[in-house]
């Protein structure tokens, strides 16, 4: 109870940083949009594949690949939103202020690297969907699903935390992954996994606007299709304003999620960075966390 204490005040505190300074919620907002238009388009030649060579043999394989690469470019636009993210929230922590313009040229000194890190994320997306496929129930099928679940569970949460060295200290994803090791060996990033519940507070509130989202979205889709007479025309309206209510909610809760995610885990790297290079330096005194995670453990 008390992590979901502590989660929840970390929102607020994340949130009441976004209000003072709105171009930290921007990237997030974009992400949703581009990321949108992306699936729409990455679609048709994935349905157009389904229809000219189906999903049997060789066909197959080609949808596997068409499926990995529509993945890829998904994966390219989070990551690419998320850095903004990262990089406008460090410097509102360091300067008062996330400015646009030095988070898009950040991207662009990093996107080699970023490009890396939705790579390494569509391979490990892959695996887990390679081995979901495979229906077999025998002892190394179930123990391939299982392994790769919890490899996709350890690479998000891995993810989390290497786009900010990348895009804080400017690391490659080698180097990102060994610092993220480094400190995390040395306990310094234990608080990320017991003592803030972020995922939870996140989780339940983008379940209770899908929730509210598909009960408004349902009522005036149903209402207008049950007083509609039996008339063609209103009830696809219906149906169709149903939907819009119904998306238009799960782009909020996507935009709350990522946003906290984002800075939560900017804010514990911050942290943990900070405590390394006081340890290097030989300091005992304790480093105080960034603001709105020192707000949420005190």
């Amino acid at each position: 109870m008390q992590s979901f204490s502590r989660g929840w005040s970390f929102l607020k505190q994340a949130w009441e940083m976004a209000f003072k300074d709105k171009d930290l919620l921007k990237p997030s907002i974009y992400a949703l949009i581009v990321g949108a238009i992306v699936s729409v388009i990455g679609i048709i030649p994935l349905a157009l594949g389904y229809f000219i060579f189906g999903t049997e043999g060789i066909g197959g394989f080609i949808m596997f690949i068409m499926g990995g690469l529509l993945v890829f470019v998904q994966f390219v636009v989070t990551y690419v939103f998320s850095a903004m993210t990262v990089y406008l929230i460090y410097g509102y922590l360091a300067e008062g202020d996330g400015r646009m313009d030095k988070a898009w040229t950040i991207v662009r000194r990093d996107f080699f690297d970023i490009l890396t890190l939705a790579a390494a994320s569509t391979a490990v997306n892959m695996l887990k969907s390679a081995a979901q496929r495979n229906r077999k129930n025998s002892m190394v099928a179930n123990l391939a699903r299982s392994a790769t679940t919890l490899l996709e569970t350890l690479w998000t949460e891995a993810s989390y935390l290497v786009l900010p060295a990348m895009i804080i200290d400017d690391l490659n994803l080698k180097d990102g992954m060994q610092r993220v090791w480094n400190i995390t060996k040395e306990n310094l990033l234990l608080v990320g996994i017991s003592t803030v519940g972020v995922r939870a507070v996140t989780g339940l509130i983008g379940f209770v606007f899908g929730a509210i989202g598909f009960a408004i979205a349902f009522a005036i889709g149903g209402g207008l299709t049950y007083l509609s007479g039996g008339a063609t025309a209103v009830s696809i309206a219906g149906i169709v304003i149903g939907a819009l209510i119904f998306f238009v909610f799960v782009m909020v809760a996507s935009v709350f999620s990522s946003y906290t995610n984002t800075a939560y885990h900017t804010c514990l790297y911050i942290w943990a960075r900070q405590v390394e290079v006081a340890r290097a330096h030989g300091s005992s005194m304790p480093v105080s966390a960034p603001a709105p995670l020192a707000a949420a453990l005190a």
